[in-house]
């Protein structure tokens, strides 16, 4: 039996202004801010306005840019600046997993939903509830993201030489303040709170000791493992399945 395609499916209305695209664009807003500061930085580190565009054009995850540019501001050599941001991007890959069967992509779409697979489209398509705003909320969020940030990455790298600290701009509160609002609504039971508070604990407790990049890591570790022995838990519990007995019944 053939599945009854989803009316936004139908209508191929994935651009319509649901409350996913709301959110898509909204921390499309508060990441293009960042990225002010991002291409500022970028050019004081001693990369060029090329360098600092292309940075952004192909690597497009803010937390490893920045790592990126850090090493290289304090003298470090290009390669070990790339595998800090790339210990610090391999979260991606966690979301891939997730992302690839909520959305399944195909042809080329897969390449453009890799590139577009960071924390903000990973947060906005997964509070959804019905797969056409998962959908929505991931392909608004990221070429939202995408172009804002790229553009903004412009204005700052422009602006660099007349803005004299650009951390102290504080633009990268507006970034934290969109993440506190995607994760607010899924903070009704116990559960996500505990997950919660020990992930932060743990970031905390482990942050002066390893490099940078790995405390992210263990924090998603912790959600995998959590959310792998929870549907373990579920499938063996005595009110998940039906026992063999009551299922030949009502046969």
């Amino acid at each position: 039996m053939t599945e009854t395609p989803e009316p936004d499916q139908q209508n191929g209305a994935l651009w319509r202004l649901t409350p996913a695209a709301r959110i898509g664009l909204a921390i499309a807003a508060a990441i293009s801010l960042y990225g002010v500061s991002f291409g500022a930085l970028a050019v004081a580190s001693g990369l060029t306005l090329w360098q600092t565009i292309a940075l952004s054009a192909l690597m497009f995850t803010g937390g490893s840019q920045f790592a990126f540019i850090g090493v290289i501001a304090s003298g470090g050599a290009p390669a070990s600046a790339f595998g800090g941001a790339t210990l610090l991007s391999l979260r991606n890959t966690i979301y891939a997993v997730q992302l690839k069967a909520l959305l399944n992509p195909r042809g080329a779409k897969r390449l453009v939903a890799a590139q577009l697979t960071i924390d903000e489209t990973m947060a906005t398509s997964t509070v959804q509830e019905t797969a056409a705003e998962q959908r929505r909320g991931f392909w608004i969020t990221g070429i939202a993201c995408y172009l804002g940030w790229n553009l903004a990455t412009v204005v700052g790298a422009l602006l660099g030489d007349f803005i004299a600290e650009p951390e102290s701009l504080g633009l990268d509160g507006a970034v934290v303040a969109a993440f506190l609002g995607l994760l607010w609504p899924r903070l009704r039971a116990r559960e996500p709170w505990a997950l919660a508070v020990l992930a932060a604990l743990l970031t905390v407790l482990i942050m002066p000791l390893v490099p940078a990049g790995v405390p992210i890591l263990v924090a998603a570790g912790v959600a995998v493992v959590w959310g792998f022995l929870a549907a373990r838990r579920e499938r063996v519990s005595p009110g998940s399945r039906r026992s063999p007995s009551r299922m030949r019944c009502q046969q």
